[in-house]
């Protein structure tokens, strides 16, 4: 795992997320398989949401452990390599159901970090 700064990690996870969550209002599920730029941007954005949980030191997922860091790292893989069969209702569920959650608990991370800084 490549040394990165994991505030910064932490921050491109909310950042990517709040823009996911942003492109999905006033959407609908049956967006995704008719707007195929609104597909390749969630998709893109979920990516990099994983990629950053990825780079968060063992350490400091422990200590956060409220964040589902295994499915969060998951999901990008699962859409890096099984690119060819993401289920939209579940990309969609995720978006709608999950990231608001996820959006919360990573700015209130992000401020104890600030903190202790």
């Amino acid at each position: 795992m490549s040394k990165r700064d994991p505030h910064l990690c932490l921050q491109q996870m909310l950042d990517h997320a709040r823009e996911a969550r942003s492109l999905i209002q006033g959407r609908s599920r049956a967006d995704l398989d008719s707007d195929r730029l609104l597909n390749l941007s969630l998709v893109r954005l979920l990516e990099v949401v994983g990629e950053a949980a990825h780079r968060i030191p063992p350490e400091m997922r422990a200590k956060y452990s409220q964040i589902p860091w295994i499915e969060v790292i998951g999901l990008r893989h699962r859409l890096i390599h099984g690119y060819d069969r993401v289920d939209f209702d579940i990309l969609w569920s995720i978006l709608s159901d999950d990231l608001p959650t996820l959006i919360r608990t990573l700015e209130s991370i992000l401020q104890e970090e600030e903190q202790q800084r």
